[in-house]
């Protein structure tokens, strides 16, 4: 038996965690003092040196701990697209069975609708629960706010997402984040057309190998070096930007909702790696934590995707092939978190608003919950954005609906860091199912009796050279 080495970079990343939360509640608490006690001017140096956007017109200060964090995102999302290329070029390339192909993606895709129904069938109870017991509850008084201003951003016909995946110009989805569906598309027809070409593309995919590891060793370099700095700046700045007076209005629908993104998070996917895959819950829960950590710090969840593929492969045995497909595509449409928080969102803002929520009314909710998450790009803030699909399909379009909306919308950061995760380890666990029905993830690796390969020919170069 060969057993696996410490990963010295799951207790980096803790501490940074546990560093973060201490340091960024003191932020909290320095902001809301210094602000009552007249001594704002204070805070405002404060915030100047460490927490400023610089990029905003007109910001003066140097934004330290925003410039650490920044960099860390740009880099790994620099990485997602030739990453998502790559990884699902080659996958595609090694299944030239064509009635495989539709059995993963049969599988895949319904392994997602079955996590949306568990997401969204979680939410509307916990949802209703908060209804009956008087947590949510209607609020005449709060519509006497000013909403002339209010400014409610367009959201697109979640159907659109069919046409985001076929491109009008190769160039133009490279270029973009954004397309990442187009990049999945040509990525499927490329990799399949390798495929069955075989020798007369050996080339091509040589090529598409070569640029897949340096992409690799980027990201290990990346993950090893500067993740642990980059995620405590992220939650500091976090925490600093949003004080208690801000959150007070709907703090009954936060904790409401991280609840039960905690409880899907930390029971619920165990409980199906247990039951359905027959495996240690408990490995999977350590070894998704430097991913989750990823997506929680950065409320989103493509820069998580890297990490996510590399556990799947080197920690789980899940096969490449399967990884490749799955967890990029998952990326794209599969949005548990996201689900969870639209349904709680939209029965607090009709409740409050004076609305009487209805079960179909809760079912056209998942419905459409599951239509707009599925077309939410894995940015920031994303999510909170497309709740007005789902408000707006119900019918809670009242003075009062639009004002909670709109609240909801400008503080919901401590929503978008706690739903992120779950977004990303019902990718890992739809991977892990689908790998073990194909027979396809080594158990061996997984139990942690057998090393993957390539994880010790990537950390030798890490250690030795950076």
């Amino acid at each position: 038996m060969i057993k696996e080495k410490s990963n010295p970079i799951i207790k980096k990343m803790m501490i940074a965690l546990a560093s973060a939360f201490i340091v960024g509640i003191i932020c909290v608490f320095l902001k809301e003092n210094l602000n009552k006690s007249g001594n704002g001017s204070i805070w405002n140096i404060i915030n100047a040196i460490f927490f400023v956007d610089v990029t905003e017109k007109g910001a003066a200060g140097i934004g330290i701990l925003y410039i650490i964090g920044k960099i860390f995102l740009n880099s790994l999302q620099l990485a997602i697209i030739p990453l998502v290329f790559t990884s699902l070029t080659l996958a595609m390339s090694s299944i030239t069975d064509l009635r495989k192909l539709g059995r993963i993606a049969y599988k895949t895709i319904l392994t997602f609708v079955l996590m949306y129904v568990a997401a969204t069938l979680l939410a509307g109870i916990v949802g209703m629960t908060s209804v009956n017991l008087g947590i949510f509850k209607y609020m005449p008084d709060i519509a006497g706010g000013d909403t002339s201003n209010i400014q409610l951003v367009e959201t697109p016909n979640p159907m659109g997402t069919i046409l985001a995946f076929f491109p009008e110009n190769v160039t133009a989805a490279f270029a973009n984040n954004q397309a990442i569906f187009s990049v999945v598309f040509i990525s499927v027809i490329l990799g399949i057309s390798i495929g069955f070409l075989e020798d007369k593309a050996k080339n091509i995919k040589k090529v598409v190998e070569d640029l897949n590891n340096i992409i690799t060793l980027f990201l290990d370099v990346l993950m090893n070096r500067v993740a642990p700095y980059a995620i405590f700046s992220l939650i500091v700045r976090a925490f600093a930007l949003y004080g208690f007076s801000q959150i007070k209005p709907v703090i009954s629908y936060i904790l409401i909702t991280i609840m039960t993104l905690l409880i899907f998070l930390l029971i619920g996917y165990p409980i199906i790696i247990k039951l359905f895959a027959k495996l240690n819950s408990k490995k999977f829960i350590k070894e998704m934590i430097q991913p989750v950590l990823i997506a929680f710090s950065a409320a989103a969840s493509s820069p998580a995707l890297p990490l996510n593929i590399k556990i799947n492969v080197e920690k789980f045995g899940v096969s490449e092939e399967i990884a490749n497909f799955v967890l990029p595509l998952g990326m794209t449409i599969n949005m548990n978190g996201t689900a969870i928080m639209h349904v709680i969102g939209t029965i607090f803002i009709g409740t409050i608003s004076g609305y009487q929520v209805t079960v179909p009314q809760i079912m056209l909710m998942a419905l459409l919950s599951m239509l707009a998450a599925a077309g939410t790009p894995a940015i920031p803030a994303a999510g909170s954005v497309l709740l007005f699909t789902v408000v707006n399909g119900v019918g809670y379009v009242n003075e009062t609906a639009l004002l909670i909306y709109s609240l909801i919308l400008a503080i919901n950061k401590p929503v978008e860091m706690f739903l992120t995760p779950l977004n990303i380890v019902g990718d890992a666990t739809t991977t892990i199912l689908v790998a073990k029905s194909e027979n396809e993830l080594d158990k061996d690796i997984y139990d942690g009796k057998k090393v993957y390969k390539r994880d010790l020919e990537i950390e030798e170069i890490v250690e030795g050279r950076f």
